[in-house]
């Protein structure tokens, strides 16, 4: 059944595809995941070429446009070509154009991800939730410990939030499922505890189950992933949506990490703002305590 009135920018697309999450046959919500996570790949590739990439065939992709109220797959594509307008264009048109042989050198590879995490972070920078960010700062602000769920693609960035963490001064656990006891792990949170789990397409099994058992436990959950369609979207309090570019199998992280690099100094400050009325206080008492001191030492010379 088609809709008669069909999406006609980006986020009313994603809206569309978030309603009809769960709805889709198996094959339209894989082509709906794709489309999510490489909107530059569905704005300036051939069908039979989004196909291949899709892993599906043509026909589906046409069937999936048709889905969404549109002619064909024209006017979807449409959709995501009036998305790239602006300065992002440029980045596009020459990610697009790089042919597999510039790949075939280290010196061609090293451009490409620099392509690529430009082309992330001018998204990022348009499109990231700045009140949900805000959110998850008040949230962290407001935790005992944070618990930290990020594996395989995803690990390297868990890690580094740990130490960020750690370095403002608040306490934080990586859940590493180490001898497969995150079970245990996810027990042994606090009532006052915060998970933070990141995880992008295809989605760590894992962590998709650690956000599930915190959930269910009635711990907050703050989420970094892909789209509205992870399966660990609607599970969280709040979630920060960082689409990143890929080479390959390979994942841009750039622009993640800075994501979590704001939110670990937004914490940081939002602390430093609690803390320093009482340090000025302390500072002024120790200050006063000095002059008398001083004070009294010269009236007895």
């Amino acid at each position: 059944m088609t809709d008669p009135m069909p999406p006609r920018d980006f986020e009313a697309l994603r809206a569309a595809l978030v309603a009809r999450s769960g709805r889709l046959s198996k094959r339209l919500a894989q082509v709906a995941q794709f489309c999510l996570n490489h909107p530059e790949e569905v704005a300036v590739s051939t069908l039979v070429r989004l196909a291949d990439l899709a892993e599906v065939p043509p026909a589906t992709i046409t069937r999936f446009a048709k889905e969404l109220g549109f002619q064909g797959f024209g006017d979807l594509q449409l959709v995501f070509r009036e998305r790239l307008l602006g300065p992002r264009l440029p980045y596009a048109n020459r990610l697009a154009g790089a042919g597999d042989g510039e790949l075939d050198q280290p010196g061609g590879v090293f451009g490409s991800f620099v392509q690529a995490a430009v082309q992330s972070l001018l998204r990022i920078e348009e499109a990231l939730d700045r009140d949900e960010l805000a959110a998850c700062v008040e949230v962290l602000a407001e935790t005992e410990v944070v618990h930290v769920a990020a594996a395989r693609g995803a690990f390297g960035l868990g890690a580094y939030t740990v130490y960020g963490l750690g370095s403002i001064g608040r306490r934080a656990q990586l859940i590493d499922n180490i001898g497969a006891m995150r079970g245990m792990q996810v027990a042994a949170m606090g009532p006052g505890d915060t998970l933070l789990a990141m995880t992008f397409d295809d989605y760590t099994p894992e962590t998709v189950e650690v956000v599930r058992m915190a959930s269910a436990r009635g711990n907050r959950v703050l989420v970094i992933t892909d789209n509205a369609l992870s399966p660990v979207a609607g599970l969280a309090t709040h979630v920060l949506y960082v689409n990143e570019a890929r080479l390959g199998h390979f994942r841009s992280q750039v622009p993640a990490m800075i994501v979590a690099q704001a939110m670990i100094v937004g914490l940081g400050r939002r602390l430093g703002m609690v803390e320093n009325p009482q340090k000025q206080e302390n500072e002024k008492s120790f200050a006063s305590t000095r002059r008398l001191a001083k004070h009294g030492r010269g009236r007895a010379s």
